[in-house]
């Protein structure tokens, strides 16, 4: 199966597109960690913890927002980001049903391969 056809036949594939592909950089995959621990947190406070500059934190800030996996509010001159979890859910659900998929797939090779094989096709 090609990735257009896994896209087209799960809703949202473009939203679980953004997600994975938000989610296949480590930095923004921490990021997420440490706003899941916070609740929440300014650019400046997370480049704090991280070993990149709060412009860099701005620009995955950006990708992950893009993906809808955070949310920034503006507080005053602060600008303050938490995670939304709803991207993350959707993400979770179609790959419960790719793994669903593979699961059927599987236990019918194996059905397949315990058969009893009949006298005379060997």
């Amino acid at each position: 199966m090609n990735d257009t056809a896994t896209a087209d036949r799960s809703p949202g594939g473009e939203a679980v597109d953004g997600v994975l592909g938000a989610l296949a950089d480590p930095t923004r995959r921490r990021l997420l960690d440490l706003l899941a621990a916070q609740g929440e947190a300014t650019a400046t406070t997370l480049a704090g913890r991280l070993p990149v500059s709060r412009q860099a934190v701005v620009k995955h800030l950006a990708v992950l927002d893009a993906a809808g996996l955070v949310a920034g509010r503006r507080a005053g001159r602060e600008v303050r980001y938490a995670v939304r979890p709803a991207a993350l859910d959707d993400t979770a659900r179609w790959m419960a049903g790719l793994a669903a998929d593979w699961d059927r797939r599987l236990a019918r090779i194996r059905t397949l391969a315990e058969a009893p094989v009949p006298p005379g096709a060997r």
